[in-house]
């Protein structure tokens, strides 16, 4: 009796270790699962990604702005590294046209505005799609900016993308966007330009 009863205890617990080895199992697979889904993620967001050379009013490349699909909630992400700008707050707006022929820059014409609304984050007429937040550039003249547009999209064939005939363009502007005045919210000249085909 007394030796059934250990026989008996060892099974139980052998047993119960093979039941947590399997238990365990799982768990690292869901691991490896995520890692492999996170990858996955990285590499279609490398795969969709628009790079957009940002240039200074000698046609000079002075940064890059990384576009990518911003996921569920939608929108785009724009990361922007920029330099040689003036130190300060500078109005930057996506124009309706894909063209950055310095020093000027007017080639990107007016505001993406497809829904012919007023200028101005703050305009209770507004915004237009193709306003934007101030940048603020460092006492190096450095931007480094990383943020979701909600308004904006990539994909082609939408009243609101970026990739629309003809392409779209990132415009820094000399001054702050004073975020309510039509047309451009006195944000002075243009000093940067990026275009998006």
């Amino acid at each position: 009796m007394g030796m059934q009863w250990k026989i008996s205890a060892i099974f139980t617990a052998s047993l119960l270790v093979l039941s947590g080895c399997q238990q365990a199992e799982p768990q690292h697979r869901h691991e490896s699962e995520k890692a492999e889904d996170s990858a996955a993620v990285m590499a279609n967001e490398a795969k969709e990604a628009v790079l957009v050379d940002i240039l200074d009013k000698q046609g000079t490349a002075i940064g890059t702005a990384k576009l990518t699909p911003a996921g569920p909630g939608g929108g785009v992400r724009i990361r922007l590294e920029a330099a040689s700008l003036p130190p300060g707050p500078h109005g930057f707006h996506v124009h309706e046209t894909g063209k950055c022929e310095a020093p000027d820059f007017a080639s990107a014409g007016a505001h993406f505005n497809p829904g012919a609304r007023k200028h101005g984050l703050n305009n209770p007429e507004g915004p237009h799609t193709g306003d934007l937040p101030n940048l603020e550039a460092d006492q190096q003249g450095k931007v480094s900016l990383d943020f979701v547009a909600k308004q904006l999209t990539l994909e082609p064939g939408q009243p609101n993308s970026l990739r629309k005939p003809g392409g779209t363009a990132f415009v820094i502007h000399e001054k702050a966007d004073d975020l309510q005045t039509d047309p451009a919210g006195n944000a002075g000249g243009r000093i940067g330009c990026g275009a998006v085909r």
